[in-house]
């Protein structure tokens, strides 16, 4: 490893895409002293109505980047995971989510807005770090450094680059070619709607509803539980759109779920309106660096949301990141990308292989292998 001199400059850091692991990078490369910079295509941030599921091992990553206080005063700590049948609402499998898992596993299980999370992470952060209205076109890197190129003209130089933008990500593309995801055939449905809409009929804390070809998966995404989120995963061939924002037919969701309990039933019934995406998958990658540019995230393994650790594996590339770039001189960059790759490869892959199964937790589960994760103390590759 190549450590810095004691006179040399911070390490420049220009990060793609202000999502998740975006911002979850900038904040723990600047706990370390590193100048992140963060690139961001949009211009503003919308709040599309979607919930989000923080286990203990992104918690960890939170509560190192001081950000664990904010958590659990916004969000939901619910008592447990339950999996029901479909039709009968016979209990599948229960797992405790309350004080048992916080005494099992150091930091609780919270359920929150994804809107909450995201501004919450960008708290952490001073506000003229982000500059938006930045969609990369371009990007050329030697041996002193690499230059980015965006839409407008405008350029950047940074030391390294870190591509967090997405699924769908340019800069993944630039390094490896275009990748064309699979669709699986199946759609979700999701969206956040005011509890009060079930008139006193409350649901239960967290609970996955198992059907034969579908599912459905509601929770309460505020600690007031004044708010509910729920998403589907069901049968939809000929539907490909894949935006976030696509609002759907409520009658044809419902029709989708005719036949589930009246528990389902009574959520989707209340619920005003709910947006639908295609669901696309793609196979692990065999590295996500290239010299001095490495991708995080969704850019470089995908999941299909049936685990909710989509989010939690951005956090803990983000910690992992941190990690092997601190202390690092330039000449020392791509080494030490190649280090957080073989560090995190292993276990994003398994994650994305298990949840594409969709079989987690519909049977007595073992989670200690994902939620006892430590991004800060895990070994990191030779």
């Amino acid at each position: 490893m190549v450590v810095f001199a004691l006179n040399r400059p911070a390490m420049r850091v220009a990060i793609i895409g202000a999502g998740m692991g975006g911002l979850a990078a900038a904040a723990a490369l600047r706990r370390v002293g590193i100048d992140a910079q963060i690139y961001e295509q949009a211009s503003v941030f919308s709040r599309v109505g979607a919930g989000i599921q923080q286990s203990a091992n992104a918690l960890r990553v939170l509560r190192r980047l001081g950000l664990e206080t904010a958590m659990r005063e916004v969000a939901f700590q619910p008592r447990s995971w339950t999996n029901r049948e479909w039709d009968s609402a016979e209990l599948k499998y229960e797992l405790p989510l309350g004080e048992a898992f916080e005494h099992r596993y150091g930091a609780p299980y919270l359920l929150l807005h994804r809107g909450d999370l995201h501004a919450i992470l960008a708290s952490a952060l001073p506000a003229d770090i982000i500059h938006r209205g930045h969609r990369l076109e371009g990007l050329d890197q030697d041996a002193t450094g690499v230059r980015l190129r965006f839409a407008d003209g405008r350029e950047a130089a940074a030391d390294a680059v870190i591509g967090a933008d997405g699924v769908h990500s340019t800069v993944r593309e630039m390094l490896f070619g275009p990748e064309a995801p699979r669709f699986t055939g199946r759609v979700a449905w999701r969206t956040t709607f005011p509890a009060a809409l079930l008139e006193g009929d409350p649901i239960e804390d967290c609970t996955k509803w198992w059907g034969p070809d579908r599912h459905i998966v509601m929770y309460y995404v505020t600690a007031r539980r004044d708010e509910i989120y729920f998403v589907t995963s069901q049968p939809e061939p000929d539907w490909q759109e894949e935006s976030w924002s696509a609002r759907g037919d409520m009658a044809q969701l419902r029709e989708a779920f005719e036949g589930f309990h009246p528990r389902v039933r009574a959520v989707l019934d209340a619920c005003p309106e709910a947006h639908k995406w295609a669901l696309r998958e793609r196979d692990p990658l065999s590295t996500w660096c290239e010299g001095r540019v490495a991708l995080l995230g969704d850019a470089c393994h995908p999941m299909l949301p049936y685990m909710a650790q989509g989010a939690a594996n951005a956090l803990e590339d983000a910690a992992v990141l941190s990690r092997c770039l601190e202390g690092v001189a330039p000449e020392g960059i791509a080494a030490a990308l190649k280090r957080y790759e073989k560090t995190r490869l292993p276990r994003t892959s398994r994650v994305q292989l298990t949840s594409r199964r969709n079989e987690w937790m519909s049977t007595r589960t073992d989670p200690d292998w994902v939620y006892g994760y430590d991004a800060w103390s895990t070994p990191l590759a030779d």
